[in-house]
């Protein structure tokens, strides 16, 4: 209930936002990343910061999860949104609107799902 209440306030600001403010971001969402040990992050783990730019790809074909949200980290794959948290991500995404991720933690930590933390924005 609170996260729909929070993508429906992040929702109306960025509807109600001057063109000027366009680069305001609301943080909707943080979550783990799923899928860390498949993928880049352990290749590329040195060269990652905090802050640092993510692409949210939207991959509704996945056959393992029509709501599937890819996490780039400057073309990289380096897993995804998990399952449980990516439907309102995915279901904003195939609406249009404006999402930006960012790397909002990084930890060495022996649990995958402990590593890096994806914070997800929506552009106002």
């Amino acid at each position: 209930m609170l996260r729909e209440i929070l993508w429906s306030a992040a929702l109306g600001l960025a509807l109600a936002a001057p063109a000027a403010a366009q680069q305001l971001r609301v943080l909707v969402q943080t979550s783990p990343l799923a899928g860390f040990q498949y993928y880049g992050g352990k290749i590329l783990w040195d060269e990652l910061r905090e802050g640092d730019r993510l692409v949210l790809v939207r991959e509704p074909d996945n056959r393992h999860d029509p709501f599937a949200v890819r996490v780039e980290w400057r073309g990289a794959k380096l897993g995804y949104l998990p399952r449980a948290a990516n439907r309102e991500v995915a279901e904003e995404m195939d609406r249009g609107t404006p999402i930006v991720g960012r790397i909002g933690r990084l930890a060495t930590d022996r649990n995958p799902w402990k590593r890096l933390r994806v914070d997800v924005y929506v552009g106002l």
